[in-house]
């Protein structure tokens, strides 16, 4: 009798073992990612054609989500003045269409694009419209607003025309809020410095 408590007793102790050891093995799966580049993402740009960050090596690179019916919709003129200004520099804009703030951008990619076109003569490469917040939120928006993966900060996309300032290795640097300017001089200094 006593033999059979004890093999009893050694298998419950071999249980709890493995699932201590299960347990410890999990907790090392959710360890911080490795940090990412945004040069590891491709993209729709607004025609459907595929847009691959890895292109823009060496080049800083401020990514925005924009709208066409919000109050910082006119941040579209600086925005097309900088990248003319500075795109000799190695500096791309790459705009995010997005509606996830009281439906500011309801439109589609032809109707978006066109309204860019006519209203700010934007030159600058536009994206598909993407999701920036939420359950459906794009995988380079949550590389911009996850530390575990951009490992700088973790952040929100506060409303539109927030922008995020990535270096000519594709990490993010420096996150800007919405009622920034795009040419406030902190980014300029930003772009020009070597």
């Amino acid at each position: 009798m006593h033999y059979l408590y004890s093999i009893i007793f050694l298998s419950l102790l071999a249980c709890g073992t493995s699932k201590g050891n299960k347990s410890t093995s999990n907790s090392m799966e959710v360890t911080p990612m490795e940090r990412k580049s945004i040069h590891e993402f491709t993209v729709n740009d607004i025609d459907g054609k595929p847009f691959s960050f890895a292109d823009l090596k060496g080049k800083k690179i401020m990514v925005v989500n924009t709208a066409s019916k919000c109050g910082l919709t006119p941040q579209y003129k600086a925005l097309e003045s900088m990248y003319k200004s500075y795109q000799g520099n190695n500096f791309v804009i790459v705009g995010f269409p997005a509606n996830n703030f009281m439906g500011q951008e309801p439109g589609s990619n032809e109707e978006i694009s066109a309204f860019c076109s006519k209203n700010y003569g934007v030159s600058f490469p536009m994206m598909s419209k993407i999701s920036v917040k939420g359950n459906d939120m794009h995988p380079l928006y949550k590389f911009l607003t996850s530390k575990n993966l951009n490992g700088l900060e973790d952040n929100d996309v506060k409303w539109n025309f927030q922008k995020y300032l990535i270096d000519e290795q594709g990490f993010l640097v420096k996150v800007i809020d919405p009622s920034t300017q795009p040419d406030d001089p902190s980014v300029i200094s930003w772009i020009t410095t070597k």
